[in-house]
């Protein structure tokens, strides 16, 4: 095998198809109704409170049973104006379904995402009358800057109650992470896309593309024109290996970002991705499994995860630990990259360093080894950039400091998302940031409204 193989079209179109089709098919009507009858629609339902967003998940499952599709995506879409992309790629695993009661005596909870996803798809396939009416206008308008499931939430939840709201995002498309950063077999069928539109159509949302913060326009000029802005940037940066990476032009499509290869991926057909025989992808995270069993599914012949801890520190659930394993990924841990091999300007593979922990530290152990790969993947993070924001705003620990409800230090600027501090970096979480700021700016403008009506009528 020549390690300089990077090639697309491995794969026959049948594979193609079946490989990125969806990960988990949907339920089907009769697997739903019987789904939702093992439900015991607690009182005071610990899935509900372990839920980011408060989804009244029994009250849901429960006209999921009762075969009341239309009113069950109500009651999510209510609390979550993405459930159908959640129900898709939240660890319920590790939220909602983990406190299941069903837990206890048989080990198998309620399928809650599966159940979410099969009543708000299934609302989505027949919308017929609007679930939710835009309030009245109020006149005041908002900047949302970035459109991924934080700003997207926020556009929704400023529109419905009456404001004009301005959705600038960076790229040719909306969605940030929903349309640019999952693996393709988990948004199958373009239902990112799809979500959005249903979004959209309560109005009063403009979209801006290709505008960028800090390029085409500013945070003080947005503060000049609108009544408010939210900020729901993401995390643009990606931490380098944090060694000599060489600048040869044999390099630069064989050793690359992994979320830039999950990107092409969603923006392309599988067959015109390149990838190679033997791939390394450094990381531990959401991101370095996506991307090396899309590697694989492309026909990668050996991938190699590689980690500089224990399994244990692992930032991937076990879930998709296990995913990773059951597609061929072979996951190495104790090991940090050295050097990139190259020969004659080519990609060869990499040199890593041995790990241990000793007295708390991470250590070299002195032992050195070499992986061939004809493409390596980074994986290892990804950072908040705040040089567009100048040096207006508090940040804490390199991201956008706020209060529970996304105020920043700044007046009449809100946060949220990836960007913003203390956060768990999940989508279900960026949804309720943009849902809870949406709510705070309404309050905010409302006092402004009436603040602005008293001033009148005292100098009437």
């Amino acid at each position: 095998m020549d390690p300089t193989d990077l090639k697309s079209g491995r794969l026959t179109p049948d594979d193609y198809a079946r490989h990125f089709a969806d990960a988990h098919p949907p339920l089907n009507r009769t697997q739903a109704l019987i789904e939702a009858e093992r439900c015991y629609y607690c009182f005071d339902a610990p899935c509900q409170t372990a839920c980011p967003t408060g989804i009244d998940i029994p009250t849901f499952i429960q006209r999921v049973a009762q075969d009341n599709v239309r009113g069950a995506a109500e009651a999510i879409l209510t609390a979550n104006p993405l459930g159908g992309m959640c129900a898709r790629v939240c660890p319920t695993e590790v939220l909602c379904e983990q406190v299941c009661v069903r837990n206890t005596n048989e080990s198998k909870p309620v399928e809650i995402g599966l159940l979410q996803r099969y009543a708000v798809e299934g609302h989505l396939a027949k919308p017929g009358k609007p679930l939710f009416q835009r309030g009245q206008p109020t006149g005041r308008r908002v900047a949302v800057v970035g459109a991924g499931p934080a700003g997207l939430a926020a556009a929704h939840g400023l529109a419905w109650r009456g404001h004009d709201v301005v959705l600038f995002d960076a790229a040719p498309k909306l969605g940030g992470l929903n349309e640019y950063g999952l693996a393709t077999y988990k948004v199958a069928g373009g239902f990112a896309q799809q979500e959005i539109d249903w979004l959209l159509s309560i109005g009063g949302i403009t979209p801006r593309l290709n505008c960028r913060l800090g390029r085409d326009i500013t945070l003080d000029g947005l503060l000049a024109e609108y009544d408010a802005v939210f900020l729901g940037l993401g995390l643009q940066g990606v931490n380098a290996l944090g060694i000599a990476e060489p600048e040869l032009p044999g390099l630069q499509p064989s050793l690359r970002d992994a979320v830039d290869f999950i990107a092409e991926l969603r923006q392309n057909a599988p067959a015109d991705v390149p990838v190679g025989r033997r791939v390394i992808v450094i990381g531990g995270g959401m991101t370095a499994v996506d991307a090396a069993v899309q590697a694989r599914l492309l026909g990668a012949e050996q991938v190699t995860m590689v980690y500089r801890r224990g399994a244990e520190s692992l930032s991937a659930s076990t879930h998709e630990q296990q995913w990773a394993q059951t597609h061929g990924v072979t996951i190495r841990c104790w090991a940090r990259p050295l050097a990139v091999e190259t020969e004659g300007g080519v990609l060869k593979g990499m040199r890593f360093a041995a790990t241990t922990m000793k007295d708390g530290r991470l250590m070299d152990t002195g032992e050195q080894f070499s992986l061939q790969a004809d493409l390596v993947l980074r994986a290892i993070g990804q950072t908040f950039d705040a040089e567009p924001l100048g040096q207006s705003l508090q940040l804490r620990g390199g991201r956008i400091q706020t209060d529970a409800d996304g105020q920043t230090s700044l007046p009449r600027v809100w946060a949220g998302g990836d960007c913003r501090a203390g956060g768990q970096d999940l989508t279900v979480e960026a949804v309720e940031h943009g849902k809870r700021a949406a709510q705070a700016i309404d309050r905010a403008l409302g006092l402004a409204t009436a603040r602005h009506l008293d001033k009148e009528a005292t100098h009437g």
